[in-house]
């Protein structure tokens, strides 16, 4: 279901940036402006043009198909969501939404897949690569192997942890730390590594994430 909504999504965009270069060599200019009125500006911008109509209507009609199935999969993504309690336990961490949660869940499938915690952020490649020979031993960026579309979403809810969450916790107070050291993003990198692994325990042990907790939560960051 994630990786449908996101195909979905990312056609949406895609068929605006069509749109505007049909219309920009009658020079017609839609503009900087959000999803919801770009339609209206659109046709807008072809009262009075038929023939050009007649050709970017129907892409217009297309656009808003598009847009009418997304939230139609966010919802159906929201409803199993509520009827997963995995799903229910790993939002309550900050900065991890339904659809992280739920693409988590959905890749891992089985959470006896992983022995250890600690092996998750290595399988969705988010663990660097080292280069090591007679004369070399450095460490590259990360091997990015493993699904993608889980990977970048674990990447974007460090990003929301590091950049718009304000309350405090510790792996926000470590990846802080780390992105004063060596940047935002190794260091949200670094952090999915820990979500990964936070994710994964707390479908493991069955609890819920608790500010200020110590334990296996106080650990994570340690850990990463």
């Amino acid at each position: 279901m994630p990786i449908g909504r996101k195909a979905t999504v990312g056609k949406v965009p895609d068929m605006e940036n069509m749109i505007r270069g049909l219309l920009r060599p009658f020079g017609l200019n839609v503009g900087e402006i959000s999803v919801g009125p770009f339609d209206a500006r659109a046709r807008d911008l072809l009262a009075g043009k038929k023939e050009l109509e007649a050709i970017v209507a129907p892409l217009l009609d297309a656009r808003n198909a598009m847009r009418q199935q997304v939230a139609k999969l966010h919802r159906l993504a929201l409803m199993a969501a509520r009827g997963d309690s995995a799903v229910r336990r790993m939002i309550t961490v900050p900065g991890v939404g339904t659809l992280v949660a739920l693409t988590f869940r959905d890749t891992v499938d089985d959470r006896a897949r992983f022995k250890k915690s600690t092996n998750v952020g290595a399988h969705f490649g988010l663990t660097p690569r080292r280069y090591q020979s007679e004369q070399t031993d450095r460490i590259g960026s990360i091997s990015k192997c493993g699904d993608e579309l889980t990977r970048a979403m674990l990447y974007e809810a460090p990003i929301a942890i590091l950049t718009r969450i304000p309350k405090n916790f510790k792996l926000r107070l470590w990846g802080l730390r780390l992105a004063r050291k060596k940047g935002l993003k190794r260091a949200a990198t670094a952090v999915a590594r820990a979500l990964a692994m936070l994710l994964h325990t707390i479908w493991i042990d069955g609890t819920t994430f608790r500010f200020g907790a110590g334990g296996k939560r106080g650990r994570v960051a340690a850990a990463a």
